[in-house]
C-alpha cells in the first residue's frame, strides 16, 4: 500500500468520512492511460450537483483528455471536511470556498496564486467588474476566481403592502426613514415593518462603510465600539417603536435559513439577505416579493464574490484545473447550464444571456438590482480576515442580548467588541 493511500484510510478511521469522498479528494497522480482525473468538491444541494455535473461533463465533451471525481455535500460540516483533507495533502484539485475562509486558505498558502494564469490569458476575468475578480485577492495573491457576483439586498413583501396601499421601500432612502417606513407600514399591514438586522454583519458593513469606517482594517477591526453602541441603539429605537418583530421572533430570523426569513414566515414586511437568495426566498412564500439596496448611500456596497472556485497549491494537475474554472465562469454553454446557481454569473457577457433567457420574475428582479448597482458600487473591501466567522457569531449573541433586553446597547457593544478583537487577534 502506497502511503497516500495508507494516509487516506487514517483519515477515514479518524472522521469517519465515507471512502468515496477521500478517493474523490486524493493527491495521487491522476493520468491513466493518457487522460488526467481532476477531483472538485464543492457544497450544496442536489440541483448544483446535477447543474455543475452537466457542466462538468460539458467540459470532457470538448476535452476528452480530461475527466473528473466529484464529491459534494450540504454547507454544514463542508469547511471541517476541507480542513482534514488539506490537513492530510489530500485536497481536491478543485474546490469550492466562500469568503468566510477564503483568507485564511490563501494565508496558509492551501490556494494556488492564480495571478500568472490571470495574466498570460489563461484565466480571462477581462469581462468580470474588477471590483468583483480583486475582492479574490489575498496579501496580493489571486487566492480564487469569483464564480458569482452578490450584494446585499433589502427583500420586501410586496403583495401585503401594495394590498394595504402602503408606499414601497426605495433604493437611497435613509435609516431612519426606512425604520419610520416600517412603523407606518406595520402599522397598515398589522404585520411588523421590518426585520431588526442588528445581528445582521452584512448590514452593520454596509452602515459602518456609510459613516467613514471599515468592519476591518487588514487583520484588525476597523471601527470602534462606539460604533457598535450607536448601531445598537439604532434598532432599539426602532424596537422600542414596534417597526420590528418581538425579540423571540427576531432570533427566528437570525437564523440563515432561507425558511426562518421574517418575510417568508410573514412576521415582518422585509428580511435582509444576499441578492441572489431572492429566487429562492420567493418559491417560499406564496406573496409576491421586491428587492432593493440596502438603506443610504448605496456606494457602501459592492461586488461581492458569493462564492469561488480556488486551486489546491498541491495539485499535480493546475493547469488543467486553471482551465477547468475558467472554462465554467466564460463559455456561454456553460454559463447557460449554471445560471444564477451560485450567484450572478461574474462574466457580463454570460449575466447578460442568463437575464435574457430566464423566465423567473424573482431571478430577473435580482439581476436588474446588481445590474442598477454595478454603477454605482464603491470600491470594495478587503477579503475578511481569519476568524470572521467567529466574528459573525459573536454579533449574533451580543446583538440578542441587546434585542432581548439583558444587556444595554453599550453593555452588547463593549461585548461583541471584545469578543470581535479576540477572534481577528487569534
Amino acid at each position: 500500500m502506497t502511503a497516500p493511500r495508507m494516509m487516506r484510510g487514517l483519515m477515514a478511521a479518524v472522521i469517519a468520512l465515507p471512502l468515496a469522498l477521500l478517493g474523490a479528494c486524493g493527491g495521487d497522480d491522476s493520468s491513466s492511460d493518457g487522460k488526467t482525473e481532476l477531483t472538485f468538491f464543492w457544497w450544496g444541494g442536489e440541483a448544483r450537483a446535477k447543474l455543475t455535473e452537466q457542466a462538468l461533463a460539458l467540459y470532457t465533451q470538448k476535452h476528452p483528455d480530461i475527466t473528473f471525481k466529484t464529491t459534494w455535500q450540504a454547507n454544514q460540516g463542508y469547511f471541517d471536511k476541507l480542513a482534514t483533507l488539506t490537513a492530510g495533502s489530500d485536497a481536491p484539485d478543485i474546490f469550492q470556498i466562500d469568503d468566510n475562509y477564503l483568507a485564511e486558505y490563501g494565508t496558509r498558502n492551501v490556494t494556488e496564486d492564480l495571478t500568472s494564469y490571470q495574466t498570460s490569458g489563461k484565466l480571462d476575468l477581462t469581462k468580470f467588474p474588477e471590483g468583483l475578480w480583486k475582492y479574490g485577492l489575498v496579501d496580493g495573491k489571486l487566492a480564487g476566481m469569483a464564480m458569482g457576483e452578490n450584494t446585499q439586498g433589502l427583500v420586501f413583501n410586496k403583495t401585503k403592502l401594495e394590498a394595504a396601499k402602503q408606499e414601497l421601500p426605495k433604493t437611497g432612502m435613509s435609516w431612519e426613514d426606512l425604520i419610520a417606513w416600517a412603523q407606518k407600514a406595520g402599522t397598515a399591514t398589522k404585520v411588523a415593518g421590518t426585520m431588526d438586522p442588528s445581528a445582521d454583519y452584512k448590514a452593520l458593513w454596509v452602515w459602518l462603510r456609510q459613516n467613514g469606517k471599515q468592519f476591518y482594517n487588514g487583520n484588525q477591526l476597523g471601527f470602534a465600539k462606539e460604533d457598535v453602541q450607536k448601531w445598537f441603539e439604532l434598532w432599539k429605537g426602532a424596537r422600542d417603536a414596534k417597526a420590528t418583530p418581538t425579540a423571540d421572533v427576531i432570533h427566528e430570523g437570525n437564523a440563515t435559513d432561507i425558511t426562518k426569513q421574517t418575510v417568508v414566515t410573514g412576521k415582518a414586511l422585509t428580511s435582509w439577505v444576499w441578492a441572489n437568495q431572492m429566487p429562492d426566498i420567493q418559491k417560499n412564500t406564496k406573496d409576491t416579493l421586491g428587492v432593493v439596496a440596502y438603506p443610504g448611500d448605496p456606494s457602501a456596497q459592492w461586488a461581492r464574490a458569493s462564492m469561488y472556485f480556488s486551486v489546491y497549491r498541491g495539485s499535480k494537475d493546475k493547469d488543467a484545473a486553471v482551465d477547468v474554472i475558467n472554462f465554467l465562469a466564460n463559455d456561454p454553454e456553460a454559463g447557460k447550464i449554471l445560471g444564477t446557481d451560485r450567484g450572478l454569473p461574474s462574466n457580463l457577457d454570460i449575466r447578460k444571456q442568463v437575464e435574457a433567457t430566464t423566465t423567473d420574475p424573482a431571478m430577473k428582479a435580482s439581476i436588474a438590482l446588481e445590474s442598477e448597482l454595478l454603477p454605482k458600487f464603491g470600491t470594495p473591501p478587503s477579503v475578511p480576515p481569519k476568524g470572521h466567522s467567529t466574528v459573525k457569531t459573536e454579533l449574533v449573541k451580543a446583538a440578542e442580548a441587546a434585542q432581548f433586553g439583558t444587556a444595554t446597547p453599550a453593555q452588547a457593544a463593549e461585548q461583541f467588541f471584545t469578543a470581535a478583537q479576540a477572534a481577528v487577534a487569534g
